[in-house]
C-alpha cells in the first residue's frame, strides 16, 4: 500500500509516533489510509451541511475495513461573490483546491480517497486533483436545493436575481422583493437549478466518478447520507481491484460527459471546466468537438433556469442514469467506459427507466434535436465563444444590432439599471477574462437585470468573462481571444453592429477587416487591475478560456 511509505518499517517509527500522537491505534494503522477530502464551510449554503455527509463517508470506508481520515478544502459561493470583487476569486479557487487537494494526498501518502465537493469550482478542482493524484477515487457531493416556492410556483437562484431587475423597473414593490428573498433558497445544497454545480455533479456520475444520484438526490433527503456511506465503501473496493482514476477518467468518458451535457442542457461553465478536467488527464478536449457532438445530440432537458423544472425533479425521473438510458437508444455513449461503481457505464443504466416523460423528453421527442450548448465562432471571436443554446428564447438565436460597449461589469450593470439599454441592443462587456478581469468573472448580475426588465427576448450580452449556469436569454460569454490580450473584442466601438447566429455557430462584427485593423494599431494594453497577491500571479500564469482557463508554466 501507498501509506506503507508513513507507517511501515523501523525508519517510520517517527512517522508512527505521530500518528499515536493522533489517537490512532495499531490496529487502524495496519488497514488502508483514506483520505476525505471536505468541502465544509459555514459561508456556502451548499457546504453546510457536507460535515453529515463526511460523517457517513468516514462510517462507510470504517465498516469495510479501512481508516478514515479528513482534510479540508476551500469553496466560495458564487451566489454571494457576485457582482462585486469577490468574483474574481472565483473560477481562480478551482486551481487552489486541485493544488492544495494534490499537495495534501501525496504529502501523507494516502492509498484511496473520497472527494466530498458540491459547489461550482469544488467539483472541477477535485476532479483535477483525483486526476493527478491517481489512488483509487470516489465522489460524493452535498446534493442540490430544493426548489423555493411563490406564488404557487416553483422558483430558485436565477429568480430571485431577476426579481431585483423587476424591482428596479418597478413591476414589483419592496414588500415583494422581500417574500422572494425569504422564501427562495429554502433548504441547504447547491442552487435548485442546472446551474454549475448541479450540471458538474451531474458530470460527475457521467465521467464514472460519483455513483448512481450523485448529482440529483438532494441535499436534505436522508438517501443522500446512505450514498455517503456507499460511497465510502466503494472507495474501499476500488482500492482492492486498483481501479483509479485514470482506467475512469479516459477519452471516452470525457466524449460521454459532453454528450450527455449536451442533453441536459448545462451550464456554460462546463465548457470551462471538462477541458480543464481533462487536460490533467491527459487527454486533449478541443471546445469546438462540443458542436460535433451537438450536432447529434438531442436536448432532452429544460430545467431552470431554460425551464420550469428543477434537480429534484429530474431525480424523481429517473435521474441522471434514465438521460442516458434514452441517448444509449440512439448510440451516443461509450458504454465499455470503466466507473467508480466498478461496473461499465452500460451495465450501470441498464434498466435506468425514464419515469417522466415530460422532464426527460424521450429521444423520440426531445425539445431541439441539436444540444444545449453552442461554441461560436467569427470575427469577433477568432478562437472561440460559447452560449447556452437552450436557454435562448427562439427570437434570439439569430439577431443583430448595435454594440453597447463596456470595460466592466459595473459600468454596464448601470446602464441596464439606469434605463439606457433597450429592445435590440448587443450589450459587449470586456475586460473581464481570466487574465484581465482578472478571474474572469460571472455576469449573472448583468443578465438577471435584462431579464428583470422585460428585455431577455430583445437583448443580448456578449463578454470575455462567463456566466453562472443561473443566466439565461442571448448570453455569450469566453470570447476568445479575451480584451486584455488584444482580441478583436478590445476593438468594438459603440453602435458598431454585431451579428449573432446561433444556429449556425456565427459571431460577427460588422466592419471591415482593414478597419479593424487600423483599431488594432492604435489598441493599448490596459494597466492591470490588479497587481499584488494571488490574483496578480493568476493572470500570469492563466490560459485562455478556449483552453479551459488551466494554469501555465
Amino acid at each position: 500500500m501507498r501509506s506503507d511509505a508513513v507507517k511501515k518499517g523501523s525508519q517510520q517509527a517517527p512517522h508512527r509516533s505521530l500518528f499515536n500522537a493522533l489517537g490512532m491505534t495499531k490496529e487502524e494503522m495496519e488497514r488502508p489510509l483514506v483520505g476525505i477530502v471536505s468541502s465544509y464551510n459555514e459561508i456556502v449554503p451548499g457546504h453546510m451541511n457536507l460535515d453529515k455527509i463526511v460523517n457517513a463517508v468516514k462510517q462507510g470506508v470504517a465498516m469495510a475495513g479501512g481508516t478514515p481520515v479528513v482534510f479540508p478544502a476551500i469553496a466560495v459561493c458564487d451566489g454571494i461573490a457576485m457582482g462585486h470583487i469577490g468574483m474574481k476569486y472565483s473560477l481562480v479557487t478551482r486551481d487552489l483546491i486541485a493544488d492544495s487537494t494534490e499537495s495534501m494526498a501525496l504529502a501523507h501518502q494516502f492509498d484511496a480517497l473520497v472527494m466530498v465537493p458540491n459547489c461550482d469550482k469544488n467539483v472541477p478542482g477535485l476532479l483535477m486533483a483525483a486526476a493527478r493524484i491517481n489512488v483509487p477515487t470516489v465522489f460524493v457531493s452535498g446534493g442540490p436545493m430544493m426548489a423555493g416556492h411563490i406564488d404557487g410556483h416553483k422558483t430558485s437562484l436565477s429568480s430571485m436575481f431577476e426579481a431585483v431587475g423587476a424591482y428596479a423597473a418597478g413591476t414589483i414593490d419592496e414588500e415583494k422583493l422581500t417574500e422572494w428573498e425569504n422564501k427562495t433558497c429554502p433548504t441547504c445544497g447547491s442552487c435548485s437549478g442546472m446551474y454549475t454545480a448541479n450540471s458538474m455533479n451531474c458530470l460527475t456520475e457521467v465521467l464514472g466518478m460519483g455513483l448512481q444520484g450523485n448529482g440529483t438526490i438532494p441535499a436534505v433527503y436522508s438517501e443522500r447520507l446512505r450514498l455517503a456511506k456507499r460511497a465510502g465503501m466503494k472507495v474501499m473496493e476500488l482500492l482492492e481491484k486498483n481501479i483509479r482514476p485514470s482506467d475512469i477518467m479516459t477519452k471516452e468518458a470525457f466524449l460521454n460527459a459532453l454528450t450527455v451535457d449536451m442533453a441536459l442542457g448545462c451550464s456554460t461553465n462546463s465548457m470551462l471546466h471538462l477541458p480543464a478536467i481533462a487536460h490533467e488527464a491527459g487527454v486533449e478536449l478541443n471546445p469546438e468537438m462540443a458542436n460535433a457532438i451537438s450536432e447529434k445530440t438531442p436536448n432532452l432537458c429544460h430545467l431552470a433556469p431554460a425551464g420550469h423544472t428543477y434537480i429534484e425533479e429530474l431525480n424523481e425521473a429517473g435521474g441522471v442514469y434514465a438521460v442516458m438510458n434514452e441517448l444509449n437508444k440512439l448510440g451516443l455513449l461509450h458504454t465499455e467506459c470503466m466507473t467508480a461503481t466498478g461496473k461499465t457505464v452500460g451495465e450501470n443504466i441498464a434498466g435506468c427507466v425514464n419515469k417522466n416523460p415530460e422532464v426527460i423528453r424521450p429521444v423520440e421527442n426531445p425539445y431541439s434535436k441539436t444540444g444545449g450548448i453552442a461554441v461560436l465562432k467569427g470575427n469577433l471571436a477568432p478562437d472561440t465563444a460559447v452560449v447556452k443554446r437552450s436557454a435562448v428564447v427562439p427570437e434570439m438565436l439569430v439577431h443583430e444590432g448595435p454594440a453597447r460597449v463596456f470595460d466592466c461589469e459595473e459600468d454596464a450593470i448601470e446602464a441596464i439599471r439606469g434605463g439606457k439599454i433597450v429592445a435590440g441592443d448587443v450589450v459587449v462587456i470586456r475586460y473581464e477574462g481570466p487574465k484581465g478581469g482578472p478571474g474572469m468573472r460571472e455576469m449573472l448580475n448583468p443578465t438577471s437585470a435584462i431579464a428583470g426588465m422585460g428585455l431577455g427576448s430583445s437583448v443580448a450580452l456578449i463578454t470575455d468573462g462567463r456566466f453562472s449556469g443561473a443566466s439565461r436569454g442571448a448570453s455569450i460569454g469566453h470570447v476568445c481571444p479575451e480584451a486584455a490580450e488584444g482580441g478583436p473584442i478590445a476593438l468594438v466601438e459603440e453602435g458598431d453592429l454585431i451579428r449573432i447566429n446561433i444556429p449556425e455557430h456565427k459571431l460577427e462584427l460588422a466592419v471591415s477587416e482593414e478597419e479593424l485593423a487600423r483599431r488594432k494599431e492604435l489598441w493599448q494594453p490596459k494597466e492591470p487591475k490588479v497587481t499584488t497577491g494571488y490574483l496578480a500571479r493568476y493572470a500570469k500564469m492563466v490560459s485562455s478560456a478556449s483552453k479551459g482557463a488551466i494554469l501555465e508554466f
